[in-house]
Parts: structure tokens; sequence; C-alpha cells
């Protein structure tokens, strides 16, 4: 186990530094003369969909795949497989989604039609998050390491049932019942003791496609499709080969080009007004201010009535930090950015907030950890 946690660290730190070369390219190719050819790129059609929605609803299914793979295997064998493991993490996550959306509220709560985005500063980026944590080196503790990711994959789950919940469209009854049957299909494989892959591969592309026609955002079967797939006691169960073939995917390729996709966006003619409207300053605030808040003022409330322990090895300055990390919301806010609106204004908002929210929070995270972290 100790071996899986060290490669799975290993492959986010790594792919989280990929991320942040996405999203800085993507920024200074939106603010060069490539701008345009770069915007019709992404708005081009290839079949039914433009490029920008096969990245984010397709490449992006296997992202949320891999997700649900990692939630499941950390419920029944990992870090949350005991009740006394998934208190704090839990209890941490669940505060640092709801502390956000109010104070993104309070910030927009004014202003007509922006009350739809409340989720969008709610998720934690855990490849981004761990990319800067890795940074540090020996100076942070593996235990914050292991806090931050367990934290990350309960927002995780927050955020999936967020998005199917919150960000469904109107609802086709003969598409979703298929997908009802094709998902009990898969678990009907599991249960008759199925071990190889392609049969439940094959399935959740079908799973996928019906997803999409039924109206629910179709990375929701991603996550559905990874409850399918079975995991036993040994280390070469179906789902520990899919999570490892598709991790280095995901983390190396999938994400960055997500972000490469979604992050660029046109400084040209923004002024301070723009930064400063309710929008962006909501999603920035949530993110920095609201994380932090609800994150670390959570963990200080379980501890002091004794519902948890702190991490071993940490201090309560070294907790604080990793609570400002969480703040780094970039691919999932990202994503409910664009569920949330339609209008390109907005969704351009949202990146500036997104992006000023979650560089404030890498910065003044890793500052202060390496300030206090003692190199081991």
């Amino acid at each position: 186990m100790r071996t899986l946690i060290r490669s799975f660290l290993a492959t986010e730190a790594a792919g989280g530094v990929g991320l942040i070369a996405a999203a800085g390219a993507a920024m200074l190719v939106a603010n060069s003369p490539l701008a345009p050819t770069y915007f019709e790129l992404l708005h081009a059609k290839l079949g039914p969909l433009s490029l920008l929605h096969w990245i984010n609803d397709a490449l992006m299914a296997l992202f949320f795949l891999l997700v649900g793979l990692e939630i499941k295997r950390e419920f029944l064998r990992g870090h949350l497989a005991r009740w006394s493991d998934r208190v704090l993490p839990c209890i941490a996550a669940a505060a640092g989604m709801a502390a956000p959306a109010l104070l993104y509220l309070l910030f927009t709560g004014g202003s007509g039609g922006l009350a739809r985005g409340w989720a969008i500063p709610t998720a934690t980026d855990i490849a981004f998050a761990i990319g800067v944590l890795a940074l540090l080196g020996s100076r942070a503790p593996t235990s914050l390491k292991l806090f931050l990711t367990t934290i990350a994959i309960v927002d995780d789950m927050g955020a999936v049932a967020i998005i199917a919940l919150a960000y469904t469209a109107a609802i086709s009854g003969p598409a979703l019942l298929a997908a009802v049957v094709i998902l009990l299909a898969m678990f009907g494989l599991g249960r008759l003791g199925v071990r190889t892959l392609w049969p439940f591969l094959l399935l959740a592309m079908a799973l996928w496609l019906a997803v999409l026609l039924s109206g629910v955002h179709a990375t929701i079967a991603g996550v559905l499709a990874a409850l399918a797939i079975p995991i036993g006691d040994d280390r070469d169960s179906p789902l520990e080969r899919l999570e490892h073939g598709l991790h280095p995917w995901v983390a190396f390729a999938i994400v960055p080009l997500f972000g490469f996709a979604n992050a660029g966006v046109s400084f040209g003619g923004i002024g301070i007004d723009q930064i400063l409207a309710p929008l962006p300053l909501g999603v920035a605030a949530g993110l920095f201010l609201g994380k932090q808040a609800g994150i670390f003022g959570s963990v200080r409330l379980a501890v002091a009535l004794g519902l948890a322990q702190r991490p071993a090895g940490a201090s309560w300055t070294q907790l604080y930090g990793v609570a400002l990390l969480c703040g780094i919301g970039f691919t999932m806010s990202l994503f409910i950015g664009g569920l949330a609106f339609d209008d390109p204004l907005l969704i351009d908002e949202v990146k500036i907030g997104v992006l000023g929210g979650s560089i404030l929070s890498a910065c003044t995270g890793y500052a202060l950890l390496r300030w206090t972290g003692k190199t081991r």
C-alpha cells in the first residue's frame, strides 16, 4: 500500500506540474497573435460536438472514471476504509465546500443570474495542489500529503454529486432507463466473476452515450462505471489494473489538455472594473478565503471536540498551509464554471476568478509551508 501511495503522489505531482505548464501556455496563446486560431480550433465541429465539447464531455469522462476508481479504492481498501479515518477528511471537505459557496453568494447575491455559479469555488484540484506540495520536498511530512489527498478525494465526491444534481438539463426518460440497464449489466458481470476489463470498458462506452443523451452531464458516466468495476483482495484486481493504466494518461495528457483548452482567457481590454466584478471576485474570494476558513476552522473544531486527531507530525501552522493549498480549484472549478454559464463573457470572468484565487492560494500556501517546514 505504501508503494501505491508513493506512486500515486508522484504521478499527481508530475501531472500537476504539467497542468500548470498547460494553463500558462493557454494564457500566452490567448493573448498572442495565435488567439483567433486557438479559439476557432476549440469551437470547430468534429462530428456532433465541437473540439472543446469532446474534451470536456468525452475525455473528461475518463478523468471522472479515474476519480471514481480512486474513491472506491480509498473507501474499500485505502485511507478511508475505517470510519475513524473518514471523520476528519469528511468534516474538512464538507466545511471546505460550504464556506466557499456561502462566500461566493455573499459577493454575487445582489447580481441577477450569478447565483447559478455557487459551486464553482467548492472543489480542490488535487493534481495542482499535490504538484505545489511536491515542490517542498521533505519539508512537508507525508501525513500532510495524505491529508490533502483524502480531503481532495472526498471533495471530488461532493463535486460529482453537485454536477449530477445541480447542473442537469431536462431528463430523457428512455436514455436514462438505458443507462440504468447498462449499469446493472456491468454490476452483473462483476457478480458473475468476470475479471477481464474489455467487457466493462465496452459497456462503459455505451453508458457514456446513454448518459449523454439522457440530459445528465456525460462525465457522470465515468463515476458510475467506476462503481461497477470489481475490486478484490489482490493487487491484480480489475479496478487496480484499470486505475494504474489510466492514471498516467489522465495526469499527463487529459488534464493538461483540459487546462490548455479551458484556461485561455484574453486580457485585452480587461481593466480593474472587470477584475473586481462580482463574479470573478466571488470565485476568487470563495477559493482563497472560503476554503481556508472552512477547512482549517472545521479541523480545529473537530480536534478540540475530540472527534478526530491532528495528522501525525504536522503542526497547526502546516495544516493552515494545506488549507490554503485546498483553495487551488483549477480543473474542477473551470469545469463547473462551463456548466453554470453559457455567456462567453461570464465564462471569461469565471476563468479570471479561478486563476486569481488558485494562484493566490498556491503562492501563499507554498510560502507558509516552506517557511514553517523543516527539511527531513
